[in-house]
């Protein structure tokens, strides 16, 4: 690397790097993001971003990485549980308005790894509820199981509905299906069909946050007087 070229790689920042990777992420997909493609968008040479980033899965990490330390931010006053559902909340939103983040935490998921940002803000919150050490790592790991499988199942169902599809009439579609079954083979699923319709997918996650975080506290907490 020549001295003019070593001037431009240090003028060009890591995080500038990975926010435009994460534009391209959003507007074209990880098959958009290329080396190619964002140098042109930083209007810079291949050997200024590889003085920052060796790879492209490298810098898929850095952008998974950001976003979600972006949506993990999010804070809110008062008990544990509160500051929980906000997170939730966070990353939830998070895998909403980026279509790629889901893949790649599934990917992460499926190399028996959790992404430790994540881990790290739930499991504080954990331990602030008052849940025995020993019950530390269960406990986050069964709300962080929730937390991605909930939120990414949510983007997948979006993803698979197509960008022009009217949710309202997609949901109406599905529930309409339900209601058509085998009363004798799916009883249950008839009798829900009608609350398909309309529901808030933002509500019914957090819905399933408060099951999770109750059954944690029957578990592990003691009852209070009375």
């Amino acid at each position: 690397m020549t001295p003019r070229t070593r001037r431009r790689a240090e003028a060009l920042s890591r995080d500038r790097i990975v926010e435009a990777a994460v534009e391209l992420l959003d507007t074209s997909g990880e098959a958009g993001l290329t080396f190619r493609t964002l140098t042109e968008r930083l209007a810079t040479g291949a050997g200024a971003i590889y003085w920052h980033v060796a790879n492209k899965d490298e810098l898929l990490a850095a952008a998974t990485d950001g976003v979600l330390a972006t949506a993990l931010a999010a804070d809110a006053p008062g008990p544990p549980r509160d500051r929980v559902r906000a997170v939730a909340l966070g990353l939830f939103d998070a895998i909403e308005g980026h279509p790629w983040l889901a893949t790649q935490l599934a990917l992460q998921l499926s190399r028996g790894t959790v992404p430790p940002r994540i881990f790290e803000t739930i499991g504080r919150q954990v331990r602030a509820l008052g849940v025995p050490q020993g019950h530390w790592f269960t406990t986050t790991s069964a709300l962080v199981s929730y937390l991605l499988g909930a939120a990414g199942q949510n983007a997948t169902n979006a993803r698979s509905a197509g960008p022009h599809t009217n949710r309202d009439e997609f949901l109406d579609a599905v529930s309409s299906a339900w209601e058509e079954l085998d009363p004798a083979e799916y009883p249950f699923t008839r009798a829900v069909a009608a609350e398909l319709r309309g529901h808030d997918d933002r509500e019914q996650f957090l819905a399933g946050v408060d099951l999770v975080l109750a059954g944690i506290t029957a578990v592990h907490l003691p009852a209070g007087p009375g």
